[in-house]
């Protein structure tokens, strides 16, 4: 049973010291990609999207208290109703995610070889294409904007239907083939 009061968020330092007096478990919701690039060593790496409450059936029983972590504590507390629902009796949120840690002076694994997150190659492309169209219909021709109303239509696209077909051809890509964390 869940006798967890909030969703409190801790500061780094804070983290650290319950990590290492083995009181705490921390887990890292972020997926897959962005874990292999960066991570907290010692961090549990186990996905928003693939989370099930017996992922902690060990650690729930030995009273540990959760620490989730994401890259800046948002995605973290958007998901706050379904972290709290695994069932800890302590459920927290480390402040600020691993962008804090770091800025802490914390270490983490960062793996140069590990492509960035789809999701900023995604913000990058797409932000370069409209940039792009915009400078074109500026110097060559008008009809250029419609290059930054596809790529604007598109992201739509992608937030309404939940797939982004930009994403999925960025994925395809040599730099983004699956490489050993």
């Amino acid at each position: 049973m869940n006798t967890n009061c909030g969703f409190s968020a801790l500061p780094p330092l804070e983290v650290k010291r319950l990590m290492d007096s083995g009181k705490a478990i921390l887990i890292d919701i972020r997926e897959a990609d962005e874990y292999a690039r960066e991570h907290i060593r010692g961090a549990r790496h186990v996905p928003l999207s693939g989370l099930d409450a017996h992922d902690f059936d060990r650690e729930r029983s030995a009273g540990k208290i959760a620490i989730f972590q994401c890259q800046s504590g948002r995605r973290t507390e958007m998901n706050r109703d379904k972290l709290m629902a695994l069932g800890f009796n302590q459920t927290h949120v480390i402040e600020g995610g691993l962008n804090a840690w770091r800025a802490a002076g914390l270490p983490s694994h960062l793996d140069r070889a590990q492509p960035i997150p789809l999701q900023r190659q995604v913000q990058i492309a797409a932000g370069s294409l409209v940039v792009l169209g915009v400078l074109l219909a500026a110097t060559l021709s008008p009809w250029f904007v419609l290059l930054s109303a596809f790529v604007g239509g598109g992201l739509v696209f992608a937030g309404v239907s939940g797939t982004c077909a930009l994403g999925q051809l960025l994925s395809l890509m040599p730099w983004n083939r699956t490489q050993s964390a």
